[in-house]
């Protein structure tokens, strides 16, 4: 059986947004997260790849009030998340659980 995926809300620590689309793109970039060079979808998602994860970020909303990390690889994706959320000052939720991580 396929291990289930853990999915953590992104969003500020401080304050209603993360920053603009822009802001978000480079914060995320600084950790190797990134898109996968495929383009845009019609969707309005965006889709950046990074250590064991992909992080949808909507496209139609700027200021990012959040984002959605899906791990497939939770040993490389989580201290990745961890130390990303310290260095840019957000927080992480657990979608199952609603446990809070991060800065």
């Amino acid at each position: 059986m396929a291990k289930k995926r853990r999915q953590l809300v992104i969003m500020s620590g401080a304050g209603p947004a993360m920053g603009s689309l822009r802001d978000v793109r480079a914060g995320l970039a600084r950790f190797n997260t990134s898109p996968d060079g495929s383009g845009a979808s019609d969707s309005g998602i965006e889709r950046l790849h990074g250590p064991g994860m992909v992080v949808e970020v909507s496209t139609s909303a700027d200021p990012v009030s959040q984002a959605v990390a899906t791990l497939n690889d939770e040993d490389y994706a989580f201290p990745v998340l961890m130390k990303l959320c310290r260095a840019l000052g957000w927080k992480m939720v657990d979608i199952e659980t609603g446990r809070t991580f991060g800065g």
